[in-house]
């Protein structure tokens, strides 16, 4: 048996990853419910099962169990995978699941029942929230220290976004739950009035921003890259789109708020910045479906591929569409209506519903150790379905609400309004059936994947994954990020084959070596350089000392001498990574796309 310290933690993800599976059924089926109420009424059959009690319910089950407990699930497994290091504390990690089941089954009994705050997304009462941010704390602590233990010296980009979502949801939740408590289960909001709004919407906006977008795209920065086989289409673009993305949406709830009592320059503050979220949002959705770039055939066979790729259409759709729905002549047809019911959907079944399940598709045969799931055709058949019910389901919302949106707004010639509320509820019944339709196929699809999933689990095999040896030191430097002209730097200690037939010998021993110390961006770097500069073309210039090189035949640390080879010698401990340096330099797009940190591990 392997040490504790010498194999990834894949209990943890496991757990969190069967019960994402659990809450998504739960949660998709309590909206269906809560869809054929509002066709028929009389399936309000008690307090604790009418509308009202159960739309936060379904909320909160969608969001935080099912979206919550998948967000744990990749976390936790790509900062491992790309930190090279097992998790920070295996009882805090374990802490954190049974924490966050306690806080999801709390939400169960206390919503039916009417205890609640009131606030959208943040309905819970304050002994539940307190247990939230324990839970929280705890999953940060998990999480950076697994980064702060790391064995490769970059911070892949997924874990930036996923470092990000953890510590602002952290500040959103403690500022918007702080509250003063009456009684064991009844709290008051430390807030009042507009102020009071405008701090829920600052939360409830950012919940989106944070968790159910910056979180996801985690999630799509690594399971893209590794399941197209392709490293990400621009790595500089994914930091551009890290850092403007998490500027830019903090700032944008007001744009919830329109035509409130909110001051007119805080709404129009939220739209000005909502617009410009267009931007990063747009950039990232064109980043992850150019990773398919030379691999769009592999769309027909892998049904894991369409999920991923399919999530970000609706990326890009929803995020378009947001922008458009905050600019206030917009706002003004379409607030309150099922437009905005249409949107919320587009997001949360196309994006985070479709980026979940491909990334369960990919974890859960490697968590169980099998080469893919139970049954492929089950996961097309999943994906079909689902694609159907969401399209259903958005388009009976956006017809439904703009048309809500003009029946309000029409008045006579005499100034009064045209049509009475009632009417316009009775003419958006036909497109709730279609919704509740939509719904019901949604639901179909993840029962299929809930069948497929437990399927696989039942034929699972004990799963040891070894850490890779330790092969970076914080002294092993790049040339500054390499990027002068030179593929070499003008001084580096190296090692010479002494007579020609060797070079080649030498030269490979020399770049095993490398890898050996280097760490392994190096493979990956190389790999990348030998796709567009063949291997016998490196192998020539680093002999010829081609590229304005000083000469350089194969280079070698003094810690991982080469044992192969004529004429071999080791000078000084190298400092840098020859086997990074290895690639073409004409031209910046190829500087761009064989940087070694662009391929997920």
């Amino acid at each position: 048996m392997p040490a504790a310290d010498s194999a990834y933690n894949y209990r943890v993800v496991k757990q969190f990853a069967l019960m994402t599976v659990v809450w998504g059924v739960v949660g998709m089926a309590v909206g269906v419910f809560i869809a054929a109420q509002l066709l028929w009424p009389e399936l309000n059959l008690a307090p604790w099962l009418s509308y009202g009690r159960l739309r936060p319910l379904h909320t909160n089950a969608v969001i935080f169990a099912f979206g919550g407990c998948a967000l744990f699930a990749t976390s936790y497994y790509v900062v491992q995978r790309t930190s090279h290091a097992r998790l920070f504390c295996d009882r805090l990690a374990a802490f954190t699941f049974w924490g966050w089941q306690a806080v999801i089954v709390g939400a169960a009994i206390t919503l039916p029942l009417g205890i609640t705050t009131s606030k959208e997304y943040a309905e819970l009462e304050w002994p539940l929230d307190i247990l939230i941010a324990v839970v929280w704390v705890s999953y940060a602590v998990v999480f950076f220290g697994t980064l702060w233990k790391r064995k490769v010296p970059h911070i892949y980009v997924a874990n930036w976004f996923f470092g990000a979502f953890i510590l602002t949801v952290a500040l959103l939740h403690i500022v918007n739950s702080a509250a003063v408590p009456v009684t064991l289960w009844k709290s008051y909001s430390a807030y009042a009035g507009a102020q009071d709004a405008m701090v829920q919407w600052w939360y409830g906006h950012n919940a989106v921003g944070f968790f159910l977008t910056a979180g996801f795209l985690g999630m799509m920065y690594y399971f893209i890259p590794k399941q197209a086989g392709r490293p990400i289409y621009s790595y500089r673009l994914s930091v551009v789109h890290f850092w403007a993305l998490i500027f830019t949406y903090m700032w944008a709830g007001p744009h919830h708020l329109h035509y409130t009592a909110l001051p007119d320059w805080t709404q129009s503050l939220g739209m000005v910045f909502s617009l410009i979220l267009l931007a990063p949002s747009w950039g990232g959705m064109i980043n992850g479906v150019m990773t398919l770039s030379g691999a769009w055939h592999k769309l027909r066979d892998d049904p894991i591929l369409k999920f991923l790729v399919v999530s970000l259409s609706f990326y890009g759709m929803s995020t378009f569409e947001g922008p458009m729905m905050s600019i206030k002549t917009v706002n003004a047809l379409s607030h309150y209506t099922d437009w905005t019911v249409g949107h919320v959907h587009s997001g949360a079944l196309g994006w985070v519903g479709f980026i979940t399940m491909g990334s369960l598709y990919y974890l859960v045969p490697r968590l169980c150790g099998r080469t893919q799931m139970h049954s492929v055709p089950a996961m097309n058949l999943h994906f079909w379905i689902a694609t159907v019910g969401i399209v259903l389901y958005i388009s009976a919302m956006w017809i439904a609400g703009v048309m809500q949106g003009l029946m309000w707004r029409a008045v006579g010639e005499d100034g009064a309004l045209t049509y009475t509320f009632v009417e316009s509820v009775k003419s958006t019944y036909p497109f709730y059936a279609v919704r509740l339709l939509g719904g019901l196929l949604y639901l179909a699809g993840m029962l299929i994947m809930a069948w497929n999933v437990f399927a696989t689990v039942a034929q699972s095999k004990p799963v040891e994954a070894l850490i890779p040896a330790a092969a970076w030191s914080r002294s092993c430097r790049s040339p500054s990020r390499n990027r002068s002209p030179s593929p070499w730097p003008a001084s580096s200690p190296t090692a010479r084959c002494s007579s020609p037939g060797a070079t080649s010998t030498c030269a490979r021993a020399a770049t095993t070596a490398t890898r050996r110390w280097c760490g392994p961006s190096a493979p990956r770097s190389s790999a990348t350089a030998r796709t567009r500069w063949p291997a016998s073309s490196c192998t020539t210039a680093r002999s010829s000392g081609a590229r304005s090189a000083p000469a350089p035949t194969c280079t070698a640390s003094a810690a991982a001498t080469p044992t192969s080879g004529t004429g071999c010698t080791s000078s000084t401990r190298a400092t840098w990574c020859p086997s990074r340096t290895c690639r073409p330099t004409h031209g910046w797009r190829s500087r761009l796309r064989t940087r070694g940190t662009s391929r997920p591990r």
